[in-house]
């Protein structure tokens, strides 16, 4: 294995158990119990599944992995639409262990089962997309060589990531069993929607053709609808 190979490793491993000891931590704090068991079955799902995603990229896609781990925006009108995603992501974990603890609402199982299936196939849309799209930078940004991708769910629409994205965390707080955690759920798809002005500007400007795929695939987020 070569030093940067290591390195890569060594790092991504490092994200991985920094963000899931922060999302524990939001959950099971805001909780105030480990008892609280839809908390349990969400992280345990979403380690499974991003061990699975993470072992993909190494194998298959290290360049993508790279530049997955890169998070540091260079525009600054996008920078606003990361603070207001971040906060809306720490409301939607710590809302449903509040949930949980003061008792504000009750989410049958008929409800929770149903949301972890829509959990899981969202993140496996993500990393379909990701498989699609080796330039699925976590950043607004045109590479080097990138080239405009025009299959799969990007024949249907232009921002099929953050369609999975939506779908992931409106799930979210039905898994962990809350209603009330719906709430900045419902607000992450508007902030996404924002954020996509935005970046479909910079694309215009910087790639090569984008211009033109717009005009062939007309929604951006959801099929049929906007």
């Amino acid at each position: 294995m070569t030093k940067e190979a290591h390195s890569l490793i060594t790092k991504a491993i490092l994200r991985f158990i920094a963000g899931m000891g922060i999302l524990s931590l939001a959950v099971f704090l805001s909780a105030g119990s480990i008892r609280y068991w839809h908390g349990w079955v969400y992280i345990v799902t979403f380690i499974i599944l991003m061990l699975l995603s993470f072992t993909w990229l190494h194998r298959h896609d290290k360049a993508l992995l790279e530049r997955r781990l890169h998070s540091r925006e260079r525009e600054d009108e996008q920078r606003v639409f990361v603070i207001l995603s971040s906060v809306l992501t720490i409301a939607i974990y710590v809302v449903p262990g509040l949930d949980y603890r003061y008792g504000w609402s009750s989410v049958s199982l008929f409800v929770v089962l149903p949301a972890e299936v829509l959990f899981v196939v969202s993140y496996l849309l993500f990393f379909r997309v990701m498989q699609e799209n080796s330039y699925a930078s976590r950043v607004v940004e045109v590479q080097e060589d990138q080239k405009v991708i025009d299959t799969g769910m990007y024949r249907i629409v232009r921002h099929p990531m953050y369609m999975a994205m939506s779908l992931f965390y409106i799930s979210t707080p039905l898994v962990l069993g809350s209603y009330a955690g719906l709430i900045p759920a419902i607000l992450f798809p508007i902030v996404l929607s924002l954020r996509i002005k935005n970046e479909e500007k910079v694309l215009e400007e910087r790639l090569k053709g984008y211009r033109e795929y717009k005009e062939r695939v007309r929604y951006r987020m959801i099929p049929y609808i906007w």
